[in-house]
């Protein structure tokens, strides 16, 4: 199994970035996923996951109407359309696959999700 995240860069305040998670040895359809994102000194937190199955998607409150996340299933890849970035946006965002249909009060907790892909730099800066 493998998760190969891509699309990251530096961007203005403002812009949009659109991260990409390609998927390897797992097929989305029955895997709930999940993007989440790690700055120096921090923890890593949950900004938006979304249950296998459909039903159900999660954001955080700071990803709340600015980001969407979505599948490409022709491609079997996640995406995470990011829009209206902020100077805090800025993190190392990593993509994750749970084999669990996780309830919507679990899809935040990382520790739920099986395997993750490498990261990508995502940096809002004028």
């Amino acid at each position: 199994v493998q998760l190969q995240a891509s699309g990251g860069g530096l961007v203005q305040p403002g812009g949009s970035l659109r991260l990409s998670c390609a998927a390897s040895g797992l097929n989305l359809d029955y895997y709930s996923i999940g993007w989440f994102r790690q700055s120096p000194g921090k923890e890593r937190e949950s900004v938006a996951s979304r249950r296998w199955g459909g039903g159900s998607t999660y954001y955080s409150q700071s990803a709340r109407g600015r980001f969407t996340i979505s599948v490409d299933r022709a491609k079997n890849t996640v995406l995470l359309q990011m829009n209206n970035l902020k100077p805090e946006d800025t993190a190392v965002y990593y993509c994750a696959a749970s084999s669990l249909r996780l309830p919507f009060g679990l899809m935040a907790d990382r520790s739920r999700y099986d395997y993750w892909g490498q990261g990508t730099q995502v940096t809002v800066s004028s």
